[in-house]
Order: structure tokens, then sequence, then C-alpha cells
């Protein structure tokens, strides 16, 4: 069974760091692009990360560029969000997603949501 479970969310202040996990199973991630998405409450789903299948280019939309990082290890079959600094803003629902025909080739992947495989999710909420 194809599936993939985040984990690490959690209640953090403002300027705090949480390092989410997206665990692969079923399958093997190797050579998948990884997404990275976010809903926060009453708001529509944002991609806000992307990794290409080799590791070697990622993408960040502009609310997350320099303070979130997207990191692949495909020997534990895990991808990871390392999220630093983080907002209030930030205070979302937090998804991993992937797909054999999707690609993280540039900004305008990050839009791209029609992606076969989701995890449930998990909650990062940002507040004193």
């Amino acid at each position: 069974q194809v599936q993939l479970v985040e984990s690490g969310g959690g209640l953090v202040k403002p300027g705090g760091s949480l390092r989410l996990s997206c665990v692969a199973s079923g399958f093997t991630l190797d050579y998948y692009a990884i997404f990275w998405f976010r809903q926060a409450p009453g708001k529509e789903r944002e991609g806000i990360s992307c990794i290409s299948g080799s590791g070697g280019t990622t993408y960040y939309s502009e609310s997350v560029k320099d303070r979130f990082t997207i990191i692949r290890d495909d020997a534990k079959n895990t991808n990871y969000l390392q999220m630093d600094n983080l907002e209030p803003e930030d205070t979302a629902v937090y998804y991993c997603a992937t797909d054999s025909n999707a690609y993280c080739s540039g900004y305008e992947s990050l839009r791209n949501d029609k992606l076969n495989y989701w995890g449930k999710g998990t909650t990062v909420t940002v507040s004193t």
C-alpha cells in the first residue's frame, strides 16, 4: 500500500524551528520529485517547496524562501522540511505529496496540486 506519513508538527513560538518528516511506504522515493503544501485555516492550499528526483533542484515560495529547507534522504525513504524563524503566518496543516509524473522544474511546479500521493498532514501552530 502506497502511503506518505508526515510528522513533526506541533506548537512553537515565533522565531522557533521545526523539522517535518515525510516517510514513504509501499514504494521508494528515489527519483520522485517531492512537494510540500500547506493550508492555513480559511485559506487555499499553497505549494511552498519542492525538490527534484535527483535532489539537485529545489524551489520555494516567496512566503518561505530563506527560512525553510527541503531535504531528501532516499536511504531512509524520507523527505524533510526544515522550518526556521517561524512566524504566526506559518500556522497551517502541512502536507507532503508526490507523483511519478510530476517534476520540480520551476516555480510553476509549486502550483501543481494534481498529484497522486498525499499524506494526511501534520499541524504546525506558531504562537506565543
